[in-house]
């Protein structure tokens, strides 16, 4: 069968998305509509369906993504310079939540094997975490991850140091490089020991640091992390009874271990440090015997990110991990959409999925009140898109956004969460964060999401601490250009080769085999522990 050569996306839509290269005076068939071009378009990118008159509005996905800034011919490409950003805002929830939801016959039997914690969730992985309260115990958590590592893990030299080594050894064959083995195997097979350092804790605004407890508190009780080792230099903003009170909210009775040791209490960095390797050494001990056991796909907490967009995101990968998502919603697994600045033009449609008014009208507020402290700082939703993006096809806000809200599915939303608070519904789940990409799955994993699906379109190596990142590329070259760090390929979509069902079904069922430990994410793979928190109002 002849690849399709352009689509339009929704029968409302008045532009097409070229799938191939097309070229001036070509003649392209979309739906049976055969279009002159009048000028090339690269793949990826948009072609006007009609002729357009200056202002009148550009539809994709069914919705408003743009305007025209002048005159637009039928088989035009649409660009920067011929549109702009506009989209329809929500106001208040107009229509009865409703949903058909999947058939999840061959799945609602399945379990993966994970590790089970005394408060009802299970991990996916068994992390024993190192982190500061403070930036000034940055320095000191460094130390203990040099420490840590080298003797408790099974780590390869990297092929760079090699070959420095050579050549500073006047080594001549430096094409070769071999991997070295600082250990021949690792002391635990059932635990591993990871460690987070960032730049918060005291200047700023009070508020900063109040939000980071709370972030810090949701990765203490996310299911993965078996115990906590925290340190404090003792003075900052954000004091211990800050960070205790935030755990508190969050789980009242937490039975995981959680240590924390206050520096300006302890004398010299020799006696706080010996004391904190060997409390630590003796709690990771512990945690290393906790075995893996099945569980329902109903305790799954699953990330929903997008970054690296393409003009291909929202009609392969994104509507694929769509599908995957309402699977697991429909299993009441728990998927988190956030990323609110890619949410802009959508919200009508998400704020009708919203399953109660109080829902729905805290997502419009959280919304409204984001977006007003960007216009406030001199930006605005309108300047989200990146560079990469705009040249591969996601020229307005609006546009990118319809696209990336498909990795929400179509399922009802239960909750809307505010930045720092901890997921506990089953269902689709709203959570306010930017969407800078580590900013974003920083704050998802915060929340408790166990495992989080990253789909891109130019390639981005973000991973976390804490959770696997699993990556879903959009198209088959970014695999193939790349192949460290996709772990799916869903290029197949584009050629006609997959529907979307089959290739949400292939992501859930490669969320299974890394959630049992049986796969290793490529950017667990890779060490890609990336955590930013979130400044509020400075970030999009």
């Amino acid at each position: 069968m002849e690849q399709l050569k352009a689509i339009k996306v929704q029968p409302g839509d008045n532009v097409a998305v070229a799938l191939v290269d097309l070229w001036k005076d070509d003649t392209v068939d979309v739906e049976g509509d055969k279009v002159k071009l009048l000028t090339d378009v690269s793949a990826k990118h948009k072609l006007s369906l009609e002729d357009l008159a200056e202002n009148d509005k550009i539809y994709m996905y069914g919705v408003l993504v743009g305007k025209a800034m002048k005159p637009i011919k039928r088989g035009e490409v649409i660009t920067v310079n011929n549109v702009k950003h506009e989209s329809n805002q929500a106001y208040k929830k107009t229509e009865v939540t409703s949903w058909n939801a999947p058939d999840i016959s061959k799945w609602k039997d399945r379990t993966f094997k994970g590790y089970h914690r005394e408060d009802g969730q299970v991990g996916t992985k068994n992390v024993w975490l190192f982190f500061p309260l403070v930036f000034c115990e940055n320095r000191n958590i460094e130390l203990l991850k040099d420490v840590f590592e080298k003797e408790l893990s099974f780590h390869k030299g990297s092929k760079q140091r090699t070959l420095l080594r050579n050549l500073i050894s006047g080594e001549e064959n430096t094409d070769v490089i071999e991997e070295t083995e600082t250990r021949e195997s690792p002391v635990f097979d059932n635990i591993e020991v990871k460690f987070i350092t960032h730049q918060g804790g005291c200047g700023g605004i009070r508020q900063d640091s109040a939000s980071l407890a709370r972030l810090l508190a949701g990765y203490v009780n996310n299911p993965n992390v078996a115990g906590a080792t925290v340190l404090s230099l003792g003075c900052q903003n954000l004091q211990i009874d800050i960070f205790k009170e935030a755990l508190k909210r969050i789980n009242p009775d937490i039975k995981k271990p959680v240590m924390i040791y206050e520096q300006q209490q302890m004398g010299t960095v020799d006696e706080m440090m010996n004391t904190i390797i060997r409390e630590s050494f003796a709690e990771i001990k512990k945690a290393n015997e906790i075995d893996r056991k099945p569980a329902p796909l109903s305790k799954l907490k699953m990330g929903l990110e997008c970054g690296g967009s393409d003009g291909f995101s929202g009609i392969s990968a994104n509507p694929a991990l769509g599908y995957a998502s309402d699977l697991l919603a429909a299993l009441k697994g728990s998927p988190i959409l956030s990323e609110f600045p890619e949410l802009c033009g959508i919200e009508q449609e998400l704020v009708n999925r919203c399953v109660t008014d109080e829902t729905a009208n805290r997502f419009i507020e959280l919304t409204r009140a984001y977006e007003q402290a960007a216009i406030a700082s001199g930006s605005g939703f309108d300047m989200n898109p990146s560079p990469g993006n705009i040249k591969d096809g996601l020229i307005t806000d609006a546009m990118k956004s319809a696209g990336a809200a498909k990795k929400g599915g179509t399922s009802p939303i239960e909750d809307v969460l505010d930045y720092g608070d901890y997921v506990t519904k089953s269902g689709l789940n709203l959570l306010n964060t930017p969407g800078n990409d580590v900013e974003s799955t920083t704050a998802m994993v915060g929340a408790g999401a166990s495992i989080v699906v990253f789909t891109t379109g130019l390639g981005t190596p973000t991973g976390n601490p804490v959770a696997p990142v699993i990556k879903v590329s959009s198209n088959s070259t970014l695999a193939r250009t790349m192949p460290d760090i996709v772990d799916i390929d869903s290029g197949g979509v584009i050629r006609g080769e997959k529907t979307i069902e089959e290739m949400g079904e292939e992501i859930l069922e490669y969320v299974v085999k890394v959630a049992s430990g049986e796969t290793t994410s490529k950017a667990d793979a890779l060490n890609q522990d990336d955590f930013i928190p979130w400044k509020r109002g400075v970030s999009l």
